[in-house]
């Protein structure tokens, strides 16, 4: 049997981010081969990701981060089965590697961010990797990003709830750029503007205006004027451009932009809250 150093051990954890004893008990088994050690240590992760494949990964952390040149916004979740684990140091170390991973590649889908390399492996590989050092299940659920001439990154407090956001214009004080983003963040806008809202959507905040109108007992021919009506609050309530700022009700987010500079607006968001 192979003379296995704590240096080894020490490097196998640093590779894995396994615990100690399952980097020695690999390194054993694999009489001093890190490569073989590796892979002992991912088909034990596979093994625990099988064994949980059937339960719920609703905890987690969102992040979201732009690129040094602030053109370039991503934003990903990393699932886990607990609070407790989404609040690991290594965990949340993961999760943020596979951050900067997806800012430097820009990948084109979630799919293409689990297929690209990650240290030893890929990323997924690496995901999986980790379900068997903690033992919960994992799942990198969601990736979004943006592009613009600006883009603003916001987490709230927690790691729950991030948004990036997109600017048509760079060079406005930063504070401009975090109000809105926290804007996404508070009021939970559907789109940027009317025209951005799927018709699928308008379809069906008409039908619902129009069947509270009927509920009202009011006459047939009134219905679609009432509904329209329900409508233009609804673009009021749920676009962004539309609603109220949050930090000066009478001025809506459009008024707000232009007041710092007439060409200033939103070109698009994203927004994930892990508690909706």
């Amino acid at each position: 049997m192979a003379n296995i150093s704590a240096a080894d051990v020490a490097k196998l954890r640093k590779i894995t981010l396994a615990g100690m004893m399952d980097c020695k008990k690999a390194l054993e088994e694999s009489n001093g081969d890190f490569d073989k050690a590796i892979e002992i240590i991912r088909k034990k992760g596979q093994a625990v990701a099988s064994k949980r494949a059937d339960r719920e990964a609703t905890e987690g952390v969102v992040l979201s981060k732009v690129t040094p040149d602030g053109k370039f916004g991503a934003m990903t979740v990393l699932n886990s089965e607990t609070d407790f684990v989404a609040k690991n140091a290594e965990f949340i170390s993961l999760a943020t590697k596979i951050l900067d991973l997806a800012l430097a590649k820009k990948p084109a889908t979630l799919d293409d961010l689990k297929a690209l390399p990650l240290e030893n492996s890929t990323v997924g590989e690496k995901i999986i990797e980790f379900v068997g050092i903690i033992g919960e299940k994992l799942n990198l659920s969601y990736y979004g990003k943006i592009e613009a001439p600006h883009v603003q990154a916001y987490i709230h407090p927690g790691n729950k709830l991030a948004t990036i956001v997109g600017f048509s214009k760079p060079g406005i004080d930063v504070q401009v750029y975090k109000d809105v983003a926290m804007q996404v963040a508070a009021m939970n806008p559907v789109a940027v503007d009317k025209d951005d809202v799927p018709e699928s959507v308008v379809a069906q905040e008409l039908e619902i205006g129009k069947e509270q109108a009927r509920r009202d007992g009011k006459p047939e021919e009134m219905l679609e004027k009432i509904a329209q009506g329900k409508l233009a609050k609804f673009y009021k309530e749920s676009t962004l451009l539309n609603q109220e700022y949050i930090k000066d009700n009478k001025l809506t987010i459009k008024q707000y932009l232009q007041s710092v500079d007439k060409s200033l607006t939103v070109t698009g968001f994203r927004r994930f809250n892990l508690n909706q």
